[in-house]
């Protein structure tokens, strides 16, 4: 297309890009497919019976929407692995997915190390306010009053 020309808005955009011409084989489309919905539904499941958090759901739901997406589109995931020099779009899929969830680890593994920091500090609080408790009852300084 040459500078300042207007592009040919008659012809119907092509999003042949997100099929290949080879697919994946089938059975390993169906199956990450599957996989996909099924972790995308029991993310979705633990959310609604509170087992599960939403602001860590947030993670897996992107990694399963993210794997659904490329299992579907088997044309960007074959786009997506040819960039990447790997020679089968299956195998490009099985890296992603395992790239994502270690990013998800990693996000799980901070929070950890963050809570166990929180449950320290907490600990240290507590045993110091009973520390407090067991002076100034020993000193006699303050008697709960009884209540008749």
């Amino acid at each position: 297309m040459l500078a300042g020309s207007k592009p040919d808005r008659s012809k119907p955009v092509s999003m042949s890009f997100l099929f290949a011409t080879a697919p994946l084989a089938s059975r390993v489309q169906v199956v990450s497919i599957v996989v996909s919905t099924t972790l995308l539904f029991l993310v979705l499941e633990m959310v609604r019976s509170r087992k599960l958090m939403e602001r860590y759901a947030l993670a897996w739901l992107l990694t399963a929407a993210i794997l659904l997406v490329l299992a579907i589109f088997d044309g960007l995931l074959a786009r997506i692995s040819q960039t990447m020099g790997i020679a089968t779009p299956s195998n490009a899929l099985f890296l992603i997915a395992f790239g994502m969830v270690t990013l998800v680890l990693i996000n799980f593994s901070a929070t950890i190390s963050r809570l166990t920091d929180q449950n320290k500090v907490l600990a240290q609080r507590l045993a110091a306010n009973e520390q407090r408790l067991r002076v100034v009852e020993s000193t006699g300084k303050t008697k709960p009053s009884s209540v008749e």
